[in-house]
């Protein structure tokens, strides 16, 4: 199926046809928490609630940017731009200051640097739907992220990436360390929540060994702006 498609890589804009950008990026998330719940943090019954401002506010928060991989059709018409569909998607979260980035130092995460050494992002909610998978689209998607935090300014001039996997996916793993991003400790859940910007989804009751023990895989990719 996906060898039917050509593949186009983008940031999606906060000010341009933002709310036809809500509306297909609604169409994605609501098909990706369906099909694969276990991928996401939320839940469909949590999200298929929200209005459609909900979604344009989603869009348009000031520390987020996303990106996207959208299927255009080899016999794509021009005038049915409707057939061109969002199956994959992967957002950053940032700049974060020093301390905000900061973790517990049982998670073993390497110190960081003054902000004005560094800018510092969370990378997270990496997605590609089931039928598109398997011809490195997510590897792609990805560069597309990694390559606008290098240029979209020139200050500071080192660039730390981060992001948190859950244990055991192994595939995922493998992806981040063919894109440069190295083992740089590990995180609880409730910090993996934190870092990803749902603090709203970590319970009053933290007690649970799901939500204490350390086993997502903290991995960070540092970069320099030419």
């Amino acid at each position: 199926m996906a060898s039917n498609y050509t593949y186009s890589f983008f940031r999606v804009s906060k000010t341009d046809e933002v709310e036809a950008s809500a509306q297909k990026y609604r169409d994605l998330r609501l098909k990706a928490l369906k099909t694969s719940p276990d991928s996401f943090s939320s839940t469909y019954d949590i999200e298929s609630a929200f209005t459609n401002s909900e979604w344009i506010d989603r869009l348009t928060f000031p520390d987020r940017e996303l990106f996207i991989c959208a299927a255009k059709p080899l016999s794509h018409n021009p005038s049915s731009p409707n057939d061109i569909e969002w199956i994959g998607q992967v957002t950053l979260r940032g700049p974060s200051s020093r301390a905000d980035f900061e973790l517990p130092v049982e998670a073993g995460q390497p110190p960081q640097k003054f902000d004005e050494e560094e800018e510092r992002w969370q990378m997270l909610s990496l997605f590609t739907l089931s039928e598109y998978r398997g011809h490195g689209l997510g590897s792609k998607l990805c560069q597309e992220a990694l390559n606008y935090l290098r240029s979209y300014r020139s200050f500071p001039g080192q660039v730390q990436v981060r992001l948190i996997v859950k244990a055991g996916n192994d595939v995922t793993v493998e992806l981040y360390r063919r894109l440069g991003f190295i083992h740089a400790g590990r995180a609880t859940l409730v910090e993996a929540l934190i870092a990803n910007g749902d603090e709203h989804l970590v319970p009053k009751d933290r007690a649970s060994a799901k939500y204490s023990d350390r086993k997502g895989l903290i991995m960070i990719s540092r970069m320099s702006r030419s």
